[in-house]
């Protein structure tokens, strides 16, 4: 009798917000997560880490089963958390294949799952930002 080994894909997704943009790559594992090569432990900014967070506690113990490595570049720390956020849960959904885990996503953040499109507007020339102009004096 031959057996046949089971062979489990890593998953690539990305997530945007702003001029963020993150990769995660999910794969069977022991449940350790990497931002940019570094735990998610030690990452320095409390709010951004539980950001990245969210998806992982809210999946419980299906996140224990596998490890999560994100590279995140461009925009502030905040756009970073919330791309990475975005990669994980998107790669979280595909991987597992389960819709109760993409329900419960939707219901507690849409935007765990689906990308927020807003950008900034284009600075306008001969002006200072995109929407002011000079002022006029009216005597």
């Amino acid at each position: 009798m031959v057996m046949v080994a089971k062979t489990v894909k890593n998953i690539i997704t990305s997530g945007k917000r702003k001029t963020s943009i993150a990769r995660a790559i999910i794969a069977k594992g022991t449940g350790i997560i990497k931002i940019n090569h570094l735990n998610l432990n030690v990452y320095s900014n409390e709010i951004a880490r539980l950001k990245i967070m969210e998806p992982l506690i809210l999946s419980e113990d299906l996140a224990k089963s596998v490890d999560v490595k994100v590279n995140v570049k461009g925009g502030g720390w905040q756009s970073q958390a919330e791309a990475a956020r975005l990669a994980i849960a998107k790669a979280m959904v595909e991987y597992f294949k389960k819709d109760s885990l993409r329900n419960k996503f939707l219901e507690y953040d849409r935007n765990l799952l689906v990308a927020d499109i807003r950008r900034t507007e284009p600075q306008k020339p001969y002006r200072s930002a995109a929407r002011s102009s000079r002022q006029m004096s009216k005597r």
